[in-house]
């Protein structure tokens, strides 16, 4: 169809205004056209063509006001009412001046459209074209202009004050990794454009109630100004020179004040229109709510049925109610969905898998049995969606790392009880929880038993108990920590974010952080980037460092030590240890108690040398660690016995030389990943360590 109607032959006087209209010289011209109106005389034949084209432009800007989706996609429309105002006013000049100067010949002198709205419209009776004109200027000017003004100033009023609002919503949800950079600067120009749409309409009304003003005054001046001319110069009667100026005045009046009314309707439809989620057209948003309910059609086929009785009503309203009647019958048959069902409905309907769908996309998920799936139904009180996204934010307090948006669902496969955690589709940990039960932890002060199943706490496997909510007293009451459900998987989530959270930081969390700093030390960024120092090498130490629980919050002194080591080595682990130098404040913080103590498990100076002597490297590379396997294995059992059995107010680190940190680090990662090691470079000088014990080889 489309082919065959690029086919057929375009005829050469259309061909000269769809080239104008394709190349966007179509305003431009029509602009031209309306100032030359004001001073050159045009003959007949151009004002019917005029006049033709106006109503023929007013018609087609309020059918493109019914059909648009939003007012934001019509931001044009400000613009429009101001070139087709000018129109109107070119025309009532040009009109003005034709009347005046060829009236007296009768009432074709002004062309035949408005010798046609002079006769056919108001019956050539001057009075009735008087009272017609009234009532449309009435209309026009009190009714529409006056009402659509209203509502255009005080939409604008409330989309300015609303603005900052909208902003830092956006900005709310770009931190919290709810939107993307691009989708947060499309969501910035929505609300700009929203904004100046409405300020524009504002000012537009404006020229819109001047336009109707102006064509009652010049009415008024035609028809005094036609009937003196006609008296005074073309010697006609009173009588004859009102009657002919009259009916050409009011035709030229009403033709200029039909489009001015349909424009102003336009004009009001389009700024009264509210934001459909669905972005349906006026069209559809009217047939949809307006007979949405069979109930009040029913109703009012039976009020019409009432007022047929009255004598001279009986066929109109008869008929008006039965109709009502039928409509109503059939919806209340076939009853319409509300918005909310047929959502719902489209949500529900089954359709193909897509390719994409086939692959696990969600970065990080949460899958639950079908017992917990009250936890991410708020309806009933689910607070799991809160938790997560509080958990989201303060990850990014501490780490400085923003999570993707947790996906949530449920997994018929998964027993009762039972959820995964899911990173890039793979699952990384598992647990079992009691539907609405609160779990009973054992830190090692309680005594007795609680009524309650006996369990292992899926997070730090110390011996619990799941209670009932009227056991929760009697278990705190023993000495037990008691947490819901909701605060056990999230618990859960942040131990295993604290071990592969690492992973999620890819190279749009690097570009990110760049042009972070770049706002305020551009230099750094430029003389770091693409050399001395390769992305994916920054991209590693980033990942080193949150892989060992250090914030990268900190950005600019990360890239500024990557900028000062860079020329010496190309390392990503060498440059870490730089890095993790120069962060000992916020490593020294990391790990002392509320009193300022780090805890510290230290090397006997045998063990010392033994791993300093293990340590090999090779071109600059950061050393490995290559002891014989049964020291290593006595190191690795010596350090696992007194670290992880230590119950102090804080967790124990192993201290050891600068030189030996990484790879002792990686020795231990695999058997041993949540044990922190420190060297001395990076304790704050002002750190006061508290000895945990001493590791030697001799006594092991």
């Amino acid at each position: 169809m489309a082919e065959s109607l690029k086919s057929l032959p375009i005829p050469a006087s259309v061909a000269p205004l769809l080239h104008a209209v394709k190349n966007g010289l179509a305003v431009p011209l029509l602009v031209m056209v309306m100032l030359a109106m004001m001073v050159v005389p045009l003959a007949p034949l151009a004002l019917d063509g005029l006049f033709t084209f106006n109503i023929a432009l007013s018609i087609c800007i309020l059918l493109a006001v019914i059909y648009v989706m939003r007012p934001l996609d019509f931001s044009v429309f400000p613009s429009i009412l101001l070139v087709v105002t000018l129109l109107r006013l070119a025309l009532n000049v040009a009109s003005t001046r034709v009347v005046l100067l060829n009236g007296h010949e009768g009432p074709g002198a002004a062309g035949n459209v408005i010798e046609a709205f002079g006769n056919f419209v108001i019956g050539g009776n001057y009075a009735v074209g008087i009272v017609v004109f009234i009532i449309l200027t009435i209309i026009n000017f009190v009714v529409v202009t006056k009402g659509a003004e209203r509502i255009s100033e005080v939409s604008a009023r409330f989309t300015l004050d609303s603005m900052p609002g909208k902003q830092m919503a956006i900005d709310a949800d770009l931190n919290a990794g709810l939107l993307s950079r691009d989708e947060a600067i499309a969501r910035r120009e929505e609300v700009r454009e929203e904004a100046d749409f409405y300020g524009s309409m504002d000012g537009a009304s404006k020229f819109v109630r001047g336009d109707a003003v102006a064509g009652i005054i010049i009415t008024v001046v035609n028809i005094v100004g036609g009937a003196f001319i006609g008296v005074i110069q073309n010697g006609l009667s009173i009588a004859d020179a009102a009657q002919v100026y009259t009916i050409l005045t009011i035709g030229d009046g009403l033709v200029g004040q039909i489009p001015a009314l349909i424009v102003s309707t336009a004009a009001g439809l389009l700024i009264t229109r509210v934001d459909d989620k669905e972005e349906r057209q006026l069209a559809n948003q009217v047939g949809g709510q307006l007979v949405r309910n069979p109930r009040s059609l029913g109703l009012g086929a039976a009020l019409l049925a009432g007022m047929a009785l009255l004598p001279g009503l009986h066929i109109p309203f008869s008929i008006l109610a039965v109709t009502a009647a039928a409509i109503a019958w059939h919806l209340h048959r076939n009853p319409l969905p509300s918005p909310s069902e047929r959502r719902e409905a489209e949500a529900a309907r089954p359709r193909e898998p897509r390719p994409e769908d086939l692959f696990p996309l969600e970065p990080l998920a949460i899958e639950v049995s079908v017992d917990l799936v009250y936890l991410v139904d708020e309806r009933h009180g689910g607070e799991l969606l809160q938790r997560v996204q509080k958990l989201r934010n303060q990850f990014v307090e501490d780490m400085g790392l923003v999570l993707p948006p947790v996906h949530l669902r449920d997994n018929l496969e998964l027993e009762n009880g039972e959820y995964a955690i899911l990173l890039q589709g793979e699952r990384i940990g598992k647990g079992r929880l009691q539907a609405r039960q609160h779990l009973a932890l054992d830190p090692g002060t309680a005594f007795g038993k609680v009524d309650g199943i006996p369990t292992t706490d899926p997070v730090f496997g110390l011996p619990a108990f799941w209670v009932l909510d009227r056991d929760v007293l009697t278990a705190q009451s023993k000495g037990y920590t008691v947490v819901d459900a909701p605060t056990v998987l999230t618990t859960h989530l942040v131990e295993l974010m604290g071990t592969f959270g690492y992973e999620l930081f890819d190279g749009t969390h690097l570009d990110k952080a760049l042009d972070l700093v770049a706002h305020h030390n551009p230099k750094l960024v430029d003389d770091l980037t693409p050399d001395p120092l390769p992305r994916h090498i920054m991209l590693r130490v980033f990942r080193n460092l949150l892989k060992e629980g250090v914030s990268i919050r900190d950005t600019s002194r990360i890239l500024e030590t990557l900028a000062e080591y860079a020329p010496r080595t190309r390392d990503a682990d060498v440059l870490t240890e730089f890095v993790r130098q120069r962060l000992a404040r916020h490593i020294t913080g990391r790990y002392a108690d509320d009193e300022g103590h780090v805890h510290v498990v230290q090397l006997a100076p045998d063990t010392e040398d033994v791993v300093l002597r293990g340590l090999a490297s090779q071109d600059g590379a950061a050393p490995n660690l290559q002891l014989d396997p049964h020291i290593a294995a006595k190191l690795i059992r010596s350090i696992g016995e007194m670290v992880e059995g230590y119950g102090g107010p804080a967790p124990a680190v192993v201290l050891c030389p600068p030189l030996a940190r990484g790879a002792l680090r990686r020795l231990l990662e695999r058997v041993l990943p949540r044990v922190a090691v420190l060297s001395s470079a990076e304790l704050l000088p002002t750190a006061r360590l508290q000895p945990v014990g001493v590791i030697s080889l001799k006594s092991a």
